[in-house]
């Protein structure tokens, strides 16, 4: 019986998918957890019940977009996850709510006895804008690796059919930075025949449009960057304007939380002992004005150290 000679290759091609796959997956996982981490942790919740966990909360809100606020008997003030819906009241606020938790717990709530805190003024969760900027940074991530290794190994190697799980072997051990390559006699009785791929060295430029949409993603998430750069530092209203997205950014979710303040602490004002508030939670704060600020005029030819002022302290 003549021996396959494509089930070697075809295992081999089928291993170094499954890699590529799993650095790609491990790559978009690393950058969809740290923003969805820092969406989740950017709000500072004061004078919540003990029976309600913030983090859940939060959670709750980057991943579905709402959570209902209501009381239980037995467990007393509550925050969960929850489906909604009709009929609608004249602002198209669902009446009808059911609460529900992992555990299976379930609860049955309408507009006299519950709160829906919404996460933005769309009523939409922040996970989906999470992945696409994890997406394209991951995808940006592998480009600038293949690229640096491009440098390394920019060949393509010519060969027949049979001795192409033979190269592969071969390329495997030059990749691996092997200081000696082993092979037989008849293995250069042709020469090995390569053709230079000239892939050109854009990782760095890569790099820039990477550091771009990350700046991109810490702007939509309402979080203090430095996303416009030049030589020279930034005076006072520079940084307040560069820092006008990231400042409308917050409102929008923050807004949302505080309405839900509201009705809560008059809802439920009887079930809590203080009147619940939320706040951005600090992130940068300006230290020095002589120290850190300058006109564009002064030290032109020196690199600029990067500098972020916090707004709320105008």
């Amino acid at each position: 019986m003549a021996r396959n000679k494509s089930r070697p290759v075809a295992s081999l091609n089928q291993k170094m998918f499954n890699n590529e796959l799993r650095e790609d997956t491990v790559s978009f996982l690393k950058y969809y957890e740290h923003l969805a981490e820092l969406s989740m942790v950017m709000f500072e919740w004061k004078n919540l019940p003990k029976t309600i966990d913030e983090r859940y909360l939060e959670r709750a809100l980057f991943r579905n977009g709402n959570a209902l606020f209501f009381y239980d008997d037995v467990m007393g003030c509550l925050c969960l996850r929850c489906a909604l819906a009709g009929p609608f009241d004249v602002y198209d606020v669902p009446t009808r709510r059911r609460a529900y938790a992992a555990n299976g717990y379930s609860q049955e709530r309408d507009e006299t006895n519950s709160i829906i805190i919404w996460n933005n003024y769309l009523h939409t969760n922040s996970m989906l804008a999470v992945r696409d900027y994890a997406s394209r940074l991951s995808d940006l991530e592998q480009s600038i690796d293949v690229n640096c290794k491009a440098q390394k190994t920019p060949v393509m190697i010519l060969c027949d059919e049979n001795e192409r799980l033979t190269m592969q072997n071969l390329y495997r051990n030059f990749e691996g930075n092997w200081p000696f390559i082993f092979g037989a006699k008849d293995l250069y009785k042709d020469g090995i025949k390569a053709l230079s791929t000239g892939a050109p060295f854009v990782a760095d430029k890569m790099y820039q449009i990477k550091m771009q949409i990350w700046n991109e993603a810490l702007t939509d998430l309402g979080i203090s960057n430095v996303s416009y750069q030049k030589k020279e530092r930034l005076v006072s209203d520079e940084v307040v304007r560069n820092m006008g997205g990231t400042i409308a950014s917050r409102y929008s979710r923050l807004e949302m939380r505080k309405i839900a303040c509201e009705q809560i602490n008059e809802m439920f004002k009887n079930k809590l002992e203080k009147p619940i508030e939320v706040e951005y939670r600090e992130d940068f704060r300006q230290t020095d004005d002589e120290n850190m600020i300058r006109t564009e005029s002064e030290d032109e030819d020196k690199e600029a150290t990067p500098m972020v002022v916090d707004l709320r302290t105008k």
